[in-house]
C-alpha cells in the first residue's frame, strides 16, 4: 500500500486509474439517481412521468383528483428543505455553478456529503413536480465523488480538479447516454481548458460511465427525435435567423430565472428549511393549470419536436417552462437548468418552424427540424457552451446532416447572447454573490493595491558576463531559487534560475568542461511586472513562474526595483482580511 498510494497520486498511470474509478462511480451514481427520481415520482404522483398524464389523478389518493398537484411539491419540500439546510446548503439550486466555483476557487474541494444530499434533494424535488432537469444534480454528484476520492488520496490540486471534471463528465455521459457531450461539458464549463492530459482523463471517465449507463439503460438516446433533413439551401437563412433569436431567448430565460429568484427572496419570510414547502404551494398552483410542467418533462418535449402541439400551445409551454423552472429554483428547489433550456429551445424552434411553414410553405420544410436546432441554440444562448451544444445534439440525433445548420445556428446564438449579456446562466449565479470566475482570485480583496506596496528588496543581481561556475555559489544560497541578471549599463536582462544552472553545470562537468559560460546565455524572461502592476495581476504571473519569485521593474520597465513572492502576496491578503474583520 505504501507504494501504491504514491503511484496513484503522482504517476500518469495512477491518474488514469483514478479517472476510470471516478467514471465508474459517476455511472453508478447516475443509475441510483435516476432510480430515485422514478421512485419518488411514482410515490408522489402515481405515474412514471406525470408530465405526459394530463390532469390525471394520483391513484394513491384518488379522492383529491387532479388537485393532488397542489400538495406534491409541498410534501417534497418538507422532506428535502431541512435536509439541504442542515447538511449541504450548496446542494440548493442547479448545481453546476457550485462545481465551477469549487474548481476555480477551491482547488476542486467539494464536501463528500454533497453527493448524498444532492441525490435525495433533487430526486425529491423532481418527483414532487419540480420543473428542473437532472443534469445539474448528476454533475454535482459525480464531481463530489471525484473530489472525495482525490481528497482521500491527497492528490495534488491540479489532479483534484481533473478528478472533479471526470465526475462531471461521467455523470452527464451515463445519465444521457452521451459520452462525447460529457467530455465537452466538463472541459468547456467545469475545467474551462483543453490540455491533453485533462482531456484524456476526462474521456476515460466518460467512456467508463457511459458503458455502465448503457448496461443499465440500454444503448438508446434519452430522447427519440425525428430524422433531420435540409430540403432546400434557402433553409440555412431560416436556421441562421432561428439561431439569432434563440440566443435572445436563452438570455431571456436567464433573466427570468434570476428575476423570479429575487422575487421569491423579497416575499419570503420563512426560514430556509421551510421555504421549499411554503413556495411549493405556488408551484402546485402552476402545475394545476399546466401539468406538462411536472418534473423534467421529456415526453412533452418530444411531442413538441414531433409537431403534436399548435403554435399557440408550444409558446404557452415555452413561457410556462421558464416560469416553472425559475419558481422551482427560486423557492429553494434542487435541479438543473440544462434540460429546461432544451425544452424551451424545442418549443421555440417548433413555433418558429410552424410559423415559417405558414409563411413560406415551399421553403421552410418540417417544423421538427427547427425544434431540433432550437434545442441546441437556446442552450448555447443561455450557457454559452457552443461545443457542448453541437456535440449533444449530434449524439441525440446520430445524424451528420444536422451538423452544418446546427453549427451555424449555435454560433449565431452564442454571439447574440454574448452581445446582450456578459454572463451565462451559470456564471450569473456566482456573480450575484460577488464571484467573478474570470477575475484573478484576490481582485476583490486587494482593490487598487500595486506591487509598490508589498514588494521585497531585490537580491543583488548578477552581471551578465559572470561565468556560470562563479555564479554557482550565490545561486546555491539564493532564497528564491533565482537571481536577476543585469547588463553592463545596469539595465535588467532577465533571470537565472538554480534549475537551469544545475542542469548546465552537470552537463558541462560530465564533458570535462570548465563551465565558464556567461550567465547571459542561460537567462530567461518571466512575465514582466512593474511597480504599478496590480496585486491580482501579479498573482497570475507568479503562478505561471518557474521559480518562487519575480523581479519587479521600475516604471520604465528597464531597471530592477524589487522582488515579489507568494509569501509577500499572502501577507497582503492576510492584512486585507484582518482590516475587513476589524471594520465589520
Amino acid at each position: 500500500m505504501r507504494r501504491v498510494l504514491p503511484a496513484l497520486r503522482e504517476s500518469n498511470g495512477g491518474l488514469a486509474v483514478l479517472a476510470v474509478t471516478v467514471g465508474a462511480g459517476a455511472g453508478a451514481g447516475a443509475i441510483a439517481f435516476r432510480w430515485l427520481i422514478r421512485t419518488f415520482t411514482l410515490l408522489l404522483s402515481g405515474h412514471a412521468d406525470y408530465s405526459a398524464a394530463g390532469h390525471a389523478a394520483n391513484p394513491h389518493i384518488a379522492l383529491l383528483g387532479r388537485y393532488f398537484v397542489l400538495f406534491a411539491p409541498v410534501l417534497a419540500g418538507l422532506l428535502y428543505g431541512p435536509l439541504v439546510a442542515r447538511f449541504a446548503p450548496e446542494a440548493r439550486g442547479h448545481g453546476v455553478p457550485e462545481v465551477m466555483y469549487a474548481v476555480a476557487r477551491r482547488s476542486g474541494r467539494i464536501g463528500p456529503q454533497v453527493a448524498v444530499v444532492k441525490s435525495l434533494a433533487s430526486a425529491l424535488c423532481i418527483g414532487g413536480g419540480g420543473s428542473v432537469g437532472r443534469e445539474g444534480p448528476i454533475v454535482q454528484i459525480g464531481s463530489a465523488l471525484g473530489s472525495t476520492l482525490g481528497m482521500w488520496l491527497r492528490v495534488a490540486q491540479l489532479r483534484l480538479r481533473i478528478l472533479v471534471a471526470c465526475g462531471a463528465a461521467g455523470g452527464i455521459a451515463a445519465t444521457f447516454n452521451a459520452p462525447m457531450a460529457g467530455v465537452f461539458f466538463a472541459m468547456e464549463l467545469i475545467l474551462r481548458d483543453f490540455t491533453a492530459q485533462s482531456f484524456g482523463m476526462v474521456a476515460l471517465a466518460s467512456v467508463t460511465a457511459s458503458v455502465i449507463g448503457r448496461t443499465a439503460f440500454g444503448d438508446t438516446p434519452f430522447l427519440h427525435l425525428p430524422a433531420f433533413h435540409v430540403q432546400h439551401l434557402g433553409q440555412y437563412a431560416l436556421f441562421a435567423l432561428l439561431g439569432l433569436l434563440a440566443g435572445v431567448v436563452g438570455v431571456a430565460f436567464t433573466r427570468v430565472l434570476y428575476a423570479v429568484e429575487d422575487l421569491c427572496d423579497a416575499v419570503s419570510r420563512v426560514p430556509a428549511w421551510a421555504r421549499p414547502a411554503v413556495g411549493g404551494l405556488a408551484l402546485g398552483a402552476l402545475l394545476l393549470v399546466l401539468p406538462q410542467m411536472y418534473g423534467v418533462g421529456y415526453p412533452v418535449l418530444a411531442n413538441g419536436v414531433y409537431g403534436t402541439y399548435s403554435v399557440v400551445f408550444v409558446l404557452v409551454l415555452m413561457f410556462g417552462k421558464m416560469v416553472a423552472t425559475s419558481l422551482t429554483i427560486g423557492i429553494g428547489g434542487s435541479g438543473g437548468v440544462f434540460a429546461p433550456s432544451l425544452f424551451i429551445g424545442a418549443m421555440f424552434g417548433s413555433a418558429f418552424g410552424q410559423t415559417a411553414g405558414h409563411l413560406l410553405p415551399a421553403l421552410a420544410g418540417p417544423p421538427g427540424a427547427y425544434a431540433l436546432i432550437g434545442m441546441g441554440a437556446v442552450f448555447a444562448g443561455s450557457a454559452r457552451a457552443p461545443i457542448t451544444a453541437v456535440v449533444i445534439m449530434f449524439e441525440l440525433t446520430g445524424d451528420y446532416t444536422v451538423i452544418l445548420p446546427l453549427m451555424a445556428a449555435i454560433a449565431l446564438a452564442t454571439g447574440a447572447s454574448a452581445l446582450i449579456s456578459r454572463d451565462t446562466i451559470y456564471t450569473l449565479k456566482l456573480r450575484r454573490r460577488g464571484i467573478d470566475l474570470d477575475a484573478p482570485v484576490p481582485a476583490a480583496l486587494l482593490p487598487g493595491r500595486t506591487l509598490r506596496d508589498v514588494m521585497e528588496p531585490a537580491p543583488t543581481p548578477l552581471p551578465e558576463d559572470t561565468p556560470l561556475h562563479k555564479a554557482e555559489d550565490r545561486l546555491s544560497r539564493a532564497r528564491h531559487g533565482a537571481l536577476p541578471v543585469v547588463g553592463s549599463d545596469g539595465e535588467y536582462m532577465g533571470v537565472l534560475t538554480a534549475q537551469a544552472a544545475a542542469g548546465t553545470l552537470t552537463d558541462e562537468r560530465r564533458a570535462d568542461m570548465t563551465a565558464d559560460i556567461p550567465v547571459r546565455e542561460l537567462i530567461f524572461l518571466p512575465h514582466v511586472v512593474t511597480l504599478e502592476t496590480p496585486l491580482h495581476e501579479a498573482l497570475d504571473a507568479l503562478v505561471a513562474a518557474e521559480q518562487s519569485g519575480l523581479p519587479v521593474l521600475d516604471e520604465s520597465g528597464l531597471r530592477l526595483a524589487g522582488w515579489i513572492t507568494h509569501q509577500s502576496l499572502l501577507a497582503a491578503v492576510h492584512k486585507a482580511h484582518a482590516v475587513t474583520r476589524t471594520v465589520s
